[in-house]
């Protein structure tokens, strides 16, 4: 459960440090930049430690797809970016993708008789 979590806050990272870089470049400050290096750094390190337990195409594709969904979503409601019916389809399509990936999984016995996810 823990190595979700990770995942979890590797994903608030990526959205965070990705929000504040589009934040520094429309506010000209460049203490946003900071934050998001920090913040991108922290979201790989945490990704790093959930994919001991979490199969990486899963980890990976819920990390990415997840923060584009997010980002997006902010970028739409902070930034008055605009969304299409090809960017909601888009959208869509990953949702679908993330969940065929998640459910294309199995479960495996590691040493320790812990489980893991492959």
């Amino acid at each position: 459960m823990i190595y979700w979590i990770l995942l979890g806050l590797a994903i608030v990272a990526e959205i965070t440090g990705t929000l504040s870089m589009k934040w520094s470049s429309v506010s000209d400050n460049n203490l946003g930049y900071i934050f998001m290096l920090v913040m991108i750094a922290l979201s790989y390190i945490l990704l790093s430690f959930s994919i001991k337990r979490i199969a990486l195409g899963v980890a990976y594709a819920m990390w990415e797809g997840i923060g584009i969904l997010f980002i997006t979503l902010f970028s739409v409601l902070l930034f008055d970016e605009s969304i299409s019916p090809l960017k909601l389809a888009g959208l869509t399509t990953l949702i679908v993708g993330i969940a065929l990936i998640k459910s294309g999984t199995t479960s495996k016995k590691t040493r320790g008789g812990k489980h893991a996810i492959v």
